[in-house]
């Protein structure tokens, strides 16, 4: 119980932040970094420990004969370590980020709030409790999304982020109503305690399971708030959004497939497969082909969500056929990915933030050759893109390579409709993992390196010291956890044999320190330094062969505007024409792409402008005709409220009439 204290003691730390950010601006960073750190050691220590029961706590305030119920097992201490960490670095960032806001009364009271939240949601263990910090932890981002809400753009943002928050919440009430059963058995002790639950009721709460938490964490079709609500918000918060929010969102679905609904079929592991296959590859489709940086950023987060949501599907596959090690690779690169993910997406946004602040812009045609003005956050920001493209050896490609081993296991499942779903899947992976590397040469390429684009651009400044620091942890973290990610599998051994009933290999068997055995320890099938090694060897030989070979004989010919013959921007790549061969294979069929060039009247000498139209194929299918239909019916009861006195008594009096009629009918 000591432990649950110091949570609920660093919660109120947070909360009292927030209540006197009014009073006393600078103290609000330093006391959620300092209650942020308290929390990750706590956490650490409960993870390290490796006790699969954790402790409880229930206080007597709630629902009435129930209380309040808390607990910190492994599970939410693991979740707990990746929001704690992320809310460390970000308050961090903050400290910098902060003396420059213009705005600070918007930003400070609910930034502590939104990580109490999150901390909370880890900790509940009954429905109501949890439902409860999860509006909580919902309601207060939402306010971080309207901190700008001058900007039209930022109010649409947080109106369909409210609106499908409000939705994801219905759903999880429907999931802990059918979980809980008619005896209405809301703690989870008593749901984890049922014998059996009917079918019926657990097809209903893994679907609104993954329909509410999987709109939190962006999952197509649900993601439609992502791309618009991550950008909306300050540069921290959209790393708290993209890199730990969207964990809490993980961390309620683990909860509910691998812990309250007992055991499942070999179907159930369908669902998170096909969804997780899709998010990934349109993910990082819509990524791919965007201009704003931030929201590219966002979308690039649907793409990781997607790896980490197949990694939980092939782990209930592989749990439901007994290959208990191939469960337990499974789950332990979904658990990785998402610790991954939120040290590289975290470092990126905080690294566009920067951007944004120095040169007040996040088009990336606008940026180019920030690298001479911004060297640090320059070398900072090319770690991150390196770990999100999955390049070794940092640790984005030590998950997803987990993750593909997982997939070459698939032959030995024992139904048909698995070992045909399973490669599909891989296909699919394989094909975002390809995307995801030129997304992020475009990235780096068009905003660090070649001329500036802009005059903002050319004024561009290093950012604060507090801001480099928080990247530069981040950016260590993301190579030593390449580095060492034996130590990391070694670390979530007892939580995957609590999830899955087994644990991965003993690391300590291996070569060397840096190997890693999916299956056999003794066998290193990875050694990050040796294959960045060869990586590195491999590709200086191309650039000499290349260099001494093909350019030995000089043919003359005639000059062209593409060679560069000005030192003007308007001779480099675009980020448009960067991504013009990706976006006419699949940009027509997906995103319905249309490319317009507006030519200039004869004898003027106005430039040409080339604009893209894309089409969010989602949106138009579900969302658009919905809302449609809601406004049409809103216009038509419009009327509704001009109407006269006598008007309203007479529908009182015939709704009145009409349900006596019905009560005596049904009697």
């Amino acid at each position: 119980m000591e432990l649950l204290h110091i949570i609920l003691n660093m919660i109120g730390v947070l909360l009292a932040a927030s209540a006197i950010a009014v009073f006393a601006r600078g103290l609000v960073y330093p006391l959620c970094l300092a209650a942020c750190a308290a929390l990750f050691a706590v956490n650490a220590d409960v993870l390290l420990s490796a006790a699969p029961a954790g402790e409880t706590l229930i206080l007597p305030f709630g629902l009435p004969l129930t209380g309040v119920h808390l607990r910190l097992d492994m599970l939410s201490a693991f979740f707990g370590i990746v929001v704690n960490l992320g809310g460390v670095l970000a308050s961090l960032y903050g400290i910098g980020y902060g003396r420059n806001e213009p705005h600070p009364l918007r930003i400070l009271p609910f930034y502590p709030a939104f990580i109490a939240g999150m901390n909370l949601v880890l900790v509940a263990d009954d429905a109501f409790t949890f439902l409860v910090a999860w509006e909580f932890m919902s309601l207060s981002s939402w306010a971080l999304v309207m901190a700008y809400h001058k900007e039209a753009d930022n109010r649409r943002a947080g109106y369909i982020y409210l609106l499908m928050a409000n939705l994801g919440t219905l759903a999880l009430l429907f999931a802990f109503g059918a979980l809980a059963g008619p005896g209405g058995a809301y703690a989870f002790d008593a749901i984890r305690s049922a014998t059996s639950h009917p079918a019926l009721m657990t097809a209903l709460a893994l679907v609104m399971t993954l329909a509410g938490a999987g709109s939190k964490a962006g999952i197509v079709p649900l993601h439609v708030w992502l791309p618009l609500a991550h950008p909306a918000a300050p540069s921290h918060v959209s790393a708290l959004m993209s890199g730990v929010m969207t964990k809490v969102a993980i961390y309620a679905i683990m909860r509910v497939m691998f812990d309250l609904c007992g055991p499942l079929g070999w179907w159930w592991a369908m669902p998170p497969l096909l969804l997780g296959g899709v998010s990934a590859v349109l993910g990082i489709l819509y990524a791919i082909m965007q201009r704003d940086i931030k929201k590219l950023l966002a979308y690039s987060t649907i793409e990781n969500i997607g790896i980490i949501v197949v990694g939980l599907g092939l782990a209930l596959a592989f749990r439901t056929n007994g290959m208990n090690a191939a469960a337990a690779l499974a789950v332990t690169a979904a658990l990785l990915h998402v610790f991954n993910h939120s040290l590289f997406k975290s470092l990126l946004f905080l690294g566009a933030g920067s951007v944004a602040h120095s040169t007040g812009l996040r088009d990336i045609e606008r940026l180019g050759g920030l690298i001479h003005r911004m060297p640090v956050t320059a070398v900072l920001f090319l770690v991150g893109c390196i770990a999100v493209a999955a390049l070794p050896p940092l640790n984005g490609f030590v998950s997803e390579w987990m993750t593909f081993q997982a997939i070459l296991a698939s032959p030995d499942l024992s139904q048909p409709e698995l070992r045909f779903m399973v490669p599909v899947i891989g296909i699919m992976m394989a094909l975002a993992a390809a995307l995801a590397a030129t997304c992020f040469v475009k990235v780096f390429g068009i905003v660090f390196l070649g001329r500036s684009r802009s005059e903002a651009a050319s004024a561009a400044h290093e950012t604060d010291r507090y801001s480099l620091t928080a990247m530069a942890v981040l950016a260590a973290l993301c190579g030593l956890c390449g580095l060492f990610a034996s130590l990391l599998v070694k670390v979530l051994g007892p939580l995957s044999a609590q999830l899955v009933g087994t644990a991965l290999p003993n690391q300590n068997l291996a070569p060397t320190l840096f190997s890693l055995g999916p299956f056999t320890a003794a066998h290193s099938s990875y050694n990050a330094p040796v294959l960045a090694f060869f990586m590195l060897l491999s590709g200086c030989v191309t650039v000499w062969f290349i260099h001494t070979f093909a350019s030995r004989q000089r043919r003359p010919g005639a000059l062209w505007d593409c060679g560069f013959p000005d030192s003007v921007p308007m001779g480099q790549y675009t980020a448009s024409s960067f991504t013009q061969p990706i976006r006419r294979v699949f940009g027509t069929f997906v995103f319905r792409a249309r490319e317009e060039v507006l030519m200039p009247a004869p004898g003027e000498t106005t430039a040409a402008k080339f604009s893209v139209r894309l089409v969010d194929p989602v949106w138009d299918t579900l969302y658009a005709p919905v809302s449609g239909i809601v406004q049409s019916i809103a216009a038509r009861l419009n009327g509704l409220q001009f109407m006269t006195i006598q008007h309203y008594l007479m529908w009182v009096f015939f709704t009145l009439i009409s349900l006596l009629v019905v009560v005596a009918l049904w009697h």
